[in-house]
């Protein structure tokens, strides 16, 4: 197994090998046929991965002084986040073609959506435990007849878009920033000792959805996109209004079955903030780098 450097965290190939490791976990790798997700060389290699990754979260995110009111805490993060808005710029400004490349960019978590939040339920108990198991049983479309997966839902808006939506069609031209994404929430989720940062992570999710999605939603709209490729947001602005309470509700009840896991929860939040952040400025800066490429003279 190769060598993991210390400073590593956050670069793209420590982010490639983990999602790599990860996805054993999810459906068939090609490139990894005949390994188990259990092989003990490949867990090993994974926790290494994991260890660098976590480093990189703990010195990036720094900690901050709370009012041990949790849900005051989660609140007041969520508000004071100044990170760049990819929702806001695709509502107004943005392109058909940056759309698609957003769309590429969350193709890697959203056609597992709710996944990796799944594996958590069983490290949970009592109160927390229901709401999550709730809250995922929306996100698979099992709450109510006829309703679809959101999974299914992100799939139609990519072939709606001329995308090909099999799994990890677009892997090899992503920066691990698009992978970080998934790979935050599997650290998490697939880790029992992560149980307080995976339901922070969730909580910033559900709690920040519902005005971005409407926002990304109003942006194909004005890009005379068809429905089938709204549809995805428009079903999150429904579903997410209620489970942005929810959310915070099951954080607020593993709190109070655990209060040790107070510290956890938050580093969850700051994290999903952190690399939601991350996300968004690799994006705006190689949008910037092809428009100034586009305006060069030729030589």
């Amino acid at each position: 197994m190769p060598k993991v450097g210390a400073a590593a965290g956050f670069t793209d190939d420590l982010q490639l090998a983990l999602y790599l490791c990860y996805e054993l976990n999810y459906t068939d790798v090609p490139e990894l046929a005949g390994i188990s997700e259990w092989d003990p060389d490949l867990v090993r290699f994974r926790q290494r991965l994991e260890a660098a990754f976590e480093h990189a979260l703990r010195e990036a995110a720094a900690p901050v002084r709370g009012s041990r009111s949790l849900r005051e805490d989660i609140r007041r993060l969520i508000a004071d986040d100044d990170g760049p808005s990819v929702s806001t710029h695709m509502e107004s400004v943005g392109t058909r073609a940056e759309m698609i490349d957003f769309v590429k960019h969350r193709s890697l978590y959203q056609l597992k959506e709710a996944d990796p939040h799944t594996f958590a339920i069983p490290h949970l108990r009592g109160r927390a435990k229901q709401i999550l198991a709730e809250i995922q049983s929306g996100e698979y479309g099992a709450d109510a007849p006829h309703r679809r997966m959101h999974s299914t839902l992100f799939a139609e808006t990519m072939t709606s878009l001329g995308l090909d939506a099999r799994p990890n069609a677009y892997l090899d031209e992503l920066p691990g920033t698009a992978m970080m994404i998934p790979n935050l929430i599997s650290l998490f989720g697939l880790n029992r000792t992560h149980r307080g940062s995976l339901v922070g992570h969730l909580a910033v999710f559900e709690m920040t959805s519902v005005i971005p999605m409407g926002r990304y939603s109003r942006g194909l709209a004005r890009m005379s996109a068809p429905t089938t490729a709204r549809r995805f947001y428009d079903v999150h602005v429904l579903a997410d209004a209620e489970h942005e309470h929810m959310a915070l509700d099951m954080a607020i009840a593993l709190e109070r079955d655990e209060p040790q896991l107070h510290d956890d929860i938050i580093f969850g939040v700051r994290c999903v903030l952190l690399t939601e952040r991350m996300f968004a400025e690799r994006l705006f800066a190689e949008w910037a780098h092809r428009r100034r490429m586009s305006i060069q003279p030729a030589a």
